[in-house]
């Protein structure tokens, strides 16, 4: 018997592990397919687009041409001539597009493509790369549309994750601490001369659970059961007490294992809770915000270190600062990648450290509101007109 039920908790534990983990899997996978599909699509679209020579174009050619065959040869010496014509080469360039000196084929390939469709649904939008054609706008509208709920899904998913480590941590830290200074601040014959006192009021204390229905018959020996009219009801309390007080377990089991139907009306039962119960943990989160911002300096001073490594034109500060930008999902766009390919593998780094900025965020969200709650309560008593006391 030992052999058999041995398989069979191992299947149960298995497919109770699969259940809890399957609803945070299906929103993450969801995510990356649905990233790829939209690489697929953008890189078919761009890529394959005319490159027409517009208008612009032309007469950006034409007063690139008129500036430099008007620049002399002594251009050098002369100061003033030098200023006017890098003054209008910048105003020139000001005004080129940048489309007009990329490739498409090498821009939309298709990592470039799925580095576009990740700044699109995490909202950051570098703005370095960017649908040309009316159908690859169109097609960005709705792509953002679907997108972007689904990535706050995850975040949100994701978060009650992080959000119960973090708690769990912190509570078992504040424990440690709280231990570590009881022992301290208590000595040896104190604690004793207390643990004492509480064994002798606990071993003093007796519960008394109410009888039950067998019991009270049983109690009552002088009374005998001719005298009972109604022996069939009690009889029929009786049956029912002992079908209460039976494990509900049992009868759970034997009821799953007879039907597999009812045993999977159970487990979507459970998927279903699991998917209700989203965004759940977030809201009991209750760590220091001054804790937070430590980790998010940490997690950002990681990356910022770990990313000039292939983008040669950053330092630590710059590596920080786009990272910021980056988790922050402002993307100005002001610092350029150099090998988007690479960043493309710090996807998962991308997504944990937005949801710890989204912590931080709910976090600061819930201090200033308990804070403007203090504010107006303290303005509602400083208004309320103060009660005269009369003389009697």
């Amino acid at each position: 018997m030992a052999t058999t039920s041995q398989p069979l908790r191992g299947k149960t534990t298995c497919k109770k592990i699969f259940w809890a983990v399957f609803p945070h899997a299906c929103f993450i996978v969801s995510l990356v397919i649905y990233a790829f599909l939209g690489a697929l699509m953008f890189s078919h679209i761009e890529s394959t687009r005319k490159v027409t020579v517009s208008e612009e174009y032309r007469t950006f050619l034409q007063k690139l041409m008129y500036l430099v065959r008007k620049l002399p040869d002594n251009w050098t010496d002369n100061v003033t001539e030098n200023e006017a014509f890098n003054h209008n080469i910048r105003e020139l360039f000001n005004t080129a597009d940048p489309v007009w000196f990329i490739n498409p084929v090498e821009r939309w390939n298709f990592f470039g493509s799925l580095f576009f469709c990740c700044t699109v649904f995490t909202t950051v939008g570098y703005g370095n790369t960017y649908p040309v054609t009316r159908s690859g706008k169109y097609l960005c509208m709705l792509y953002a549309l679907f997108g972007i709920p689904l990535m706050f899904l995850v975040l949100t998913d994701m978060g009650d994750i992080l959000a119960t480590v973090l708690s769990k941590s912190y509570n078992e830290f504040r424990k440690l601490q709280s231990k570590i200074l009881a022992s301290k601040l208590c000595s040896g014959s104190t604690c004793s001369e207390r643990n004492e006192l509480k064994s002798r009021a606990q071993s003093k204390i007796v519960i008394n659970e109410p009888l039950t229905i067998i019991e009270v018959l049983r109690s009552q020996s002088g009374v005998k059961p001719v005298k009972y009219r109604n022996v069939e009801l009690f009889e029929m309390l009786i049956a029912r007490e002992n079908e209460n007080t039976q494990p509900a377990r049992n009868k759970t089991m034997e009821r799953w294992s007879s039907c597999p139907e009812l045993a999977r009306e159970k487990t979507v039962s459970r998927v279903i809770e699991n998917f209700d119960k989203i965004g759940k943990e977030l809201e009991k989160l209750d760590v220091p915000i001054v804790l937070m911002v430590l980790v998010i300096f940490v997690y950002i001073s990681c990356a910022a270190a770990i990313l000039p490594n292939w983008e040669k034109n950053m330092d630590f500060q710059e590596a920080f600062y786009f990272c910021f930008i980056t988790l922050t999902t402002i993307g100005f766009g002001d610092t350029k990648l150099e090998h988007p390919k690479f960043f493309l593998f710090f996807s998962l780094y991308i997504i944990i450290g937005m949801e710890i900025v989204f912590i931080a965020f709910k976090l600061g969200q819930d201090r200033l509101i308990v804070l403007y709650k203090k504010v107006i309560s303290f303005c509602a008593e400083k208004n309320m007109p103060s009660k005269k006391i009369y003389p009697k």
